[in-house]
């Protein structure tokens, strides 16, 4: 499985981007820069990362920094994933 291209795949359905997610690169920016990426499709996100991925996302793992980029994201998928 590649996590980036699930990702993509996640980010471009939950926030609705028909898909302009599916062209982001590791380095795209998102918090803050993404205007569908506010605190309830964070939220959203999160849920769809445990449901896709198969993994629990703890409350205590969950900061502005995960979402920071596609990357931040990725990285943040493949750290739990390992548990």
């Amino acid at each position: 499985m590649n996590t980036q291209h699930e990702v993509l795949q996640l980010l471009d359905e939950v926030l609705a981007l028909d898909g302009r997610g599916l062209a982001f690169e590791r380095s795209t920016p998102l918090l803050g820069s993404v205007p569908e990426l506010d605190s309830m499709a964070v939220l959203a996100v999160i849920q769809e990362i445990e449901i896709r991925f198969g993994i629990e996302v703890p409350d205590d793992e969950v900061d502005g920094s995960s979402f920071e980029t596609v990357g931040t994201v990725v990285e943040f998928v493949e750290r739990l994933s390992k548990r």
